[in-house]
């Protein structure tokens, strides 16, 4: 029976025990996952067969996760001389168990004299004709041929091993090992030129930061994924790398592999601009993509995924995505746009052996529609951001962009937040800069009434107290005054306090 059903109405083995006394079969059929469970045991009362049928239904909801659909028909089936002695022709009645999802089931129970009244309602159920016995085989025949279907129906199930072996060794881990080495090197060249925590050595080699992405350097999107702040970034991220490159790179291939991680990164790398304002650097978008790719492989193995690393992936994505939104320092948004962008990417390359034309190139319009979208509105999202302008004008001033400075001040003042005293302060320096005292002095006036203490902002008071002595005005005592209360330790501040109140400090 077992092998008419493989072998001629479209059913997939899914397991065979040793002694060939236990038979399950799949097949999807109008989105139903039906299971037909084939066993040789004979009952002599009713409640072992119930017992035994509710171990089905156990094992059908352990199954679940591995079945084509979540929709579950099972046809449990006993095919023995043995009946039960006691009256147990209810349990033929269907079954339904509510568990996550609805598992039906029927039984048959091939004994006696109802052996043709169960073939007949099964093949009924299953909408299969099934082999009458041969009749003329002598009892040696018979059992040649059972001997010949089991040997077929392990052969198929070695096959079938074999296939699943094969999908996880489409190629070694070049490009891993490879990455690896580019990203160590990079991370020595940090260290050895500053620091892979300083901030300027970062910048000089290509971290991520918003406003030089604006200013032009778009390269830095890409050049990001290969920089590592610390040593504990860097490790922790070569260890993920070491283990699920090499995995994804088996599964992938080496090449797909490549594509996937480099677009994944640059689609972390793309929604991290969008929507955080702050300066970062990792390979974290590009490690999230190999996620994205391993559940792309779940869609198309689905049995296989859950099989062998499907739950330790799910496990692993749920604890780092809580872990990004739990730990401040962690870019979360990297994160998820590399795993949606290496969900993308695997169906832009797709398995080995499993192209899907129409779909790589949604895929790939998607992925490009999608990037192209999220830049734009980072873009935007930016331009009225506080943050992204303070930063912008730190780097303008190093620059003696003045012009620009007061620009970007007066853009970042519109959405101030909580940064409008130091945008004041900046634009009122540039101002001076510009020869545009009055203006100046009106933003520092501003910038000094919003401060609620001294110490916040001592270079404030400072410099409103040098425009006012040099404009005659009394304040300018009490300012400085204030700025040296706040800040004894400068020397220019101190240096002015001595010359507008003529103290003597000691």
């Amino acid at each position: 029976m077992a092998y008419e059903l493989s072998t001629n109405n479209g059913f997939e083995v899914l397991y065979l025990n040793d002694k060939a006394e236990e038979i399950w079969l799949e097949k999807l059929e109008n989105k139903v996952s039906k299971l037909v469970r084939i066993s040789t045991l004979g009952f002599d009362w009713k409640n072992h067969l119930k017992r035994d049928i509710g171990i089905v239904f156990q094992k059908t909801k352990a199954m679940q996760k591995l079945l084509r659909s979540k929709n579950v028909e099972v046809n449990n089936i006993y095919i023995t001389p043995h009946t039960p002695v006691d009256s147990w022709e209810e349990l033929k009645k269907p079954m339904v168990i509510q568990d996550k999802h609805l598992i039906k089931m029927k039984t048959f129970y091939i004994s006696g004299e109802d052996v043709l009244s169960e073939v007949n309602r099964l093949e009924e159920t299953l909408a299969v004709s099934l082999p009458n016995e041969n009749e003329e085989q002598t009892g040696e025949q018979r059992e040649e041929s059972m001997l010949r279907y089991k040997m077929e129906l392990r052969r198929t199930i070695e096959e079938k091993r074999r296939k699943e072996q094969h999908v996880f060794s489409h190629g070694k881990p070049i490009i891993t090992y490879l990455l690896i080495v580019i990203n160590a090197i990079m991370f020595l060249l940090l260290e050895l030129n500053g620091g892979s925590e300083n901030t300027k050595t970062l910048l000089e080699f290509g971290a991520k930061y918003n406003p030089a992405i604006l200013d032009g350097e778009w390269w830095r999107i890409f050049s990001s994924m290969f920089l590592h702040i610390g040593l504990l970034h860097f490790a922790s991220n070569m260890l993920f790398l070491y283990y699920f490159g090499s995995l994804a790179e088996r599964i992938y291939g080496s090449t797909r592999f490549f594509i996937i991680y480099i677009l994944a990164g640059i689609g972390g790398g793309v929604t991290s601009f969008a929507l955080m304002t702050n300066l970062s650097a990792g390979a974290s978008g590009a490690l999230y993509g190999l996620f994205g790719a391993f559940l792309y492989f779940g869609i198309i193995y689905k049995r296989l995924f859950f099989q062998t690393i499907g739950k330790d992936i799910l496990v692993l994505l749920a604890l780092n995505i809580g872990l990004g939104f739990i730990l401040p320092q962690l870019d979360y948004t990297a994160h998820l746009g590399g795993l949606v962008a290496g969900f993308i990417a695997a169906a832009i390359v797709h398995l080995p052996k499993k192209k899907k034309p129409l779909i790589q190139v949604i895929s790939f319009v998607g992925y490009v529609v999608l990037i192209v979208a999220m830049f734009l509105f980072g873009a935007d999202h930016n331009q009225g951001n506080a943050t992204y302008h303070l930063m912008d004008i730190e780097r303008l001033l190093e620059q003696d962009r003045y012009e620009e400075v007061v620009a970007s001040a007066t853009k970042g003042l519109e959405k101030p937040d909580d940064l409008e005293a130091i945008l004041l302060f900046q634009r009122s320096y540039a101002l001076i800069k510009l020869g545009e005292v009055e203006q100046a002095t009106k933003d520092l006036e501003k910038c000094v009434e919003i401060l609620d203490n001294p110490e916040d902002l001592p270079e404030a008071y400072y410099n409103l107290a040098i425009l006012y002595n040099n404009a005659g005005d009394e304040r300018a005592k009490e300012l400085i005054s204030k700025a040296y209360e706040a800040n004894p330790s400068n020397d220019d501040i101190e240096e002015l306090y001595k010359l507008i109140t003529g103290d003597t400090v000691e």
